[in-house]
């Protein structure tokens, strides 16, 4: 089975206008513009509750969106569910496999599923079990799977049928770094073999690791997109680190590149502990005057490196919150709702 590689008529594989999704009262998502390149990965990032579950959900036809548009692999999510569904992939913050199935009977069921012929089914199980180290439990029911193993074997079954688009909602929640390294490798053989892969998620090594572009939402809209650089970039230019020769020199240092009044430059920071004096810079003209103000000084220098702020510092930034900070996720918002109006 080859993979389909359906685009929107404006070449991105997901293209999404004025999104809009209700629960009650709450407005999950408020009005999402979004679009992903075909053959790239969307980091969507935002704290608990930002609305990221509910436009994952809108987009995968498991919600419909109460306006707006979005067209995905060419198909509209509202008005062709079902030939869209056979061109995506999905994996939900938590596990949804068969428990008296076996690890390899439920990949072997879902490729049937979508069509591919038993030949082909039984080849592919065989493969993705081996790719997610899961060959040795094969035969065992997933009732017996650790909750590490379940989220692999689920991860598997989204990606058995080389989806065009493929879904991944917070996918390594809970699995150890070993796993981790090993769902990031398969995302990335994916994309290489021309998937387009939207994916949510917290762990910002996982952004940066994974990620062309990044969109980050905070109570349903977009506040942020762009490159990880250039969101740092956004967010307080970057760290000017040098080291001096001699260790001794940091305080007369940082003194003479307070001394010389340079233009935007606040100041400057002796870092004992680190070796070195911390100068926040905006441009590499202001890098360039730094330099120029030791050299007069004739300190001598052991290094020089720029450090952009972290990811975790860009969200922080922008949403206000740190990510470990947890609002009422959709899926609460959904219950309630659910609750409410029954």
């Amino acid at each position: 089975m080859t993979r389909q590689t359906i685009t929107t008529k404006g070449g991105n594989a997901v293209e999404v206008r004025g999104l809009v999704k209700h629960f009650g009262t709450v407005k999950a998502v408020d009005g999402v513009d979004l679009d992903v390149k075909e053959g790239t990965v969307l980091g969507v990032l935002g704290p608990n509750g930002a609305g990221k579950t509910t436009l994952v959900r809108c987009l995968s036809t498991l919600l419909v969106p109460d306006s707006g548009s979005a067209f995905v692999a060419g198909f509209d999510v509202v008005r062709q569910p079902r030939a869209l569904r056979r061109t995506i992939g999905l994996t939900g913050q938590y596990a949804s496999v068969d428990e008296k199935l076996s690890g390899w009977e439920n990949l072997y069921m879902i490729g049937r599923l979508l069509d591919l012929p038993r030949k082909d089914a039984r080849r592919r199980a065989d493969e993705m079990l081996e790719r997610f180290s899961l060959t040795e439990a094969a035969k065992r029911p997933a009732a017996k799977y650790s909750g590490g193993m379940r989220r692999r074997l689920d991860l598997a079954a989204s990606m058995i049928g080389r989806p065009a688009v493929l879904y991944l909602d917070e996918p390594t929640t809970g699995l150890d770094p070993r796993t981790r390294n090993e769902v990031w490798e398969e995302v990335q053989r994916m994309v290489r073999e021309g998937a387009t892969v939207l994916l949510t998620t917290q762990y910002m090594e996982e952004a940066e690791q994974l990620a062309n572009e990044l969109t980050v939402i905070d109570r349903g809209r977009v506040i942020a997109e762009g490159q990880v650089d250039e969101l740092k970039a956004k967010v307080g230019g970057r760290t000017l680190q040098i080291r001096p020769s001699d260790p001794g020199e940091l305080e007369r240092m940082a003194g003479a590149i307070a001394r010389a009044g340079l233009d935007g430059i606040a100041g400057a920071t002796a870092d004992h502990d680190g070796g070195v004096v911390n100068v926040p810079i905006i441009s590499d003209e202001q890098l360039t005057a730094v330099v120029n103000v030791l050299g007069r000084e004739g300190i001598a220098l052991a290094g020089i490196s720029t450090h952009l702020p972290s990811l975790d510092e860009v969200f922080l930034a922008i949403t206000g919150q740190k990510t470990s900070e947890a609002e009422a996720s959709e899926d609460d918002k959904e219950q309630q709702y659910v609750e409410v109006s029954a």
